[in-house]
């Protein structure tokens, strides 16, 4: 982000918020803490990786390389820094006298109580936040990590968003101090990362059943088809190298799948390679693929899934109480609660089957024993999600 960027615009829920408080003042410090928690956030996911990685796994980071990640490691603890000089500024940590950065006692009113809580939980994240710019320098100058480049890049992106995700705290749990409210209505880039991880959850379960496959291909082949095999799955991994999921997968995923893709580079050039190699490899593959699914795990994505799966349970149930009075209307509700479902793309293969199948089907175009075998099945494929 340039220097001249104008500051980001806050969400609608924020700045709710802060026209709610009486004390202009106080609203006013937060403005600025939350404008510049904004823009660090910003900064710290405007980096692309990719072209820091080389085709090979092997080597440790030359010369080149240290001048091209010097000015990344510098920008993120200066914009890191940045955040907590606003924070120092507008809210000194607390004196003798417990006064959590007031400058002077507000009313004893609940507001009061409410503006000391998130002064106090600002400078909890602003101290987890100094903590962190000492573990990167501590990071930097650790040999294990500086020798590797792909461990150099794999801990650069881990701290960058372990930032990210603290200063996302920081902005929530303080904006929750005055009530109820979730990340995507206050967290600056929440709905950007939601995006992102959606995408990768689903491009890796295309990838994971694309694998599958060829690895069914594989031992069902005679000797004349092996190579043909290595041949296809090489061109099945370069076209996932091209995928937006692949920027956003960690450093030392990456480093595998490009170590494998030599890997089957190797035999596919090979006139007649060993079945068994090839199968193995493919084998290895597989599981490695597999693994990708604990993207499910990830925080923003639980609290994801349990909204869209909660809503579409809500369509679905309109769906239902509207088949004998209004059939058009409950293949609308139907509709919609599909489209929303395929953000959960991904997280259960037997989901996934379905949404693939009423992706080519007019679902408003549905009607009688068909339209409600379809609410039914995706009500049951719903209810055996874990998403609690």
């Amino acid at each position: 982000m340039a220097a001249d960027t104008p500051p980001p615009v806050l969400s609608p829920k924020l700045e709710e918020l802060l026209q709610s408080l009486s004390d202009r003042a106080f609203a006013e410090r937060l403005r600025k803490v939350y404008t510049a928690a904004g823009q660090a956030i910003a900064r710290l996911s405007d980096l692309d990786l990719v072209k820091y990685e080389t085709a090979g796994v092997d080597g440790s980071p030359d010369l080149s390389l240290w001048e091209e990640m010097a000015p990344v490691i510098r920008d993120t603890v200066v914009d890191v820094n940045a955040l907590l000089n606003v924070i120092r500024e507008q809210f000194q940590a607390a004196g003798a006298g417990g006064t959590s950065g007031f400058a002077a006692p507000l009313a004893a009113t609940v507001e009061a109580r409410r503006a000391k809580d998130a002064a106090e939980l600002l400078q909890g994240w602003m101290q987890q936040l100094a903590q962190g710019i000492t573990q990167l320098g501590e990071t930097m100058r650790n040999p294990s990590v500086v020798s590797d480049r792909w461990t150099l890049l794999a801990e650069i992106q881990r701290l960058r968003a372990r930032f990210r995700e603290h200063i996302g705290n920081l902005v929530f749990e303080s904006a929750s101090a005055f009530g109820p409210m979730t990340r995507q209505q206050v967290v600056p880039g929440h709905e950007a990362e939601v995006k992102a991880a959606v995408m990768v959850r689903a491009i890796v379960a295309d990838l994971s059943r694309i694998v599958a496959a060829r690895l069914n291909k594989v031992r069902e082949a005679e000797p004349e088809d092996v190579q043909w095999n290595a041949q296809q799955l090489q061109t099945e991994l370069d076209a996932f190298g091209r995928t937006a999921a692949y920027r956003h997968l960690r450093a030392q995923d990456k480093r595998h799948i490009i170590e494998m893709r030599g890997n089957v580079g190797r035999l596919a050039i090979q006139d007649s390679p060993r079945k068994q190699e090839v199968l193995s490899l493919v084998e290895e593959l597989d599981t490695f693929v597999r693994s990708l699914s604990n993207v499910n795990q990830r925080q923003v994505l639980i609290a994801h899934d349990r909204e869209v799966w909660a809503g579409c349970g809500v369509r679905l149930e309109r769906a239902l109480g509207l088949l004998g009075s209004e059939p058009a209307a409950a293949a609308r509700a139907l509709a919609e609660a599909a489209a929303s479902a395929q953000s959960l793309y991904g997280r259960d293969p037997r989901l996934d089957a379905f949404l693939r199948k009423v992706r080519k089907v007019q679902l408003v175009q549905l009607t009688g024993a068909e339209l409600r075998s379809t609410i039914g099945e995706l009500q049951s494929l719903l209810a055996g999600l874990d998403v609690m």
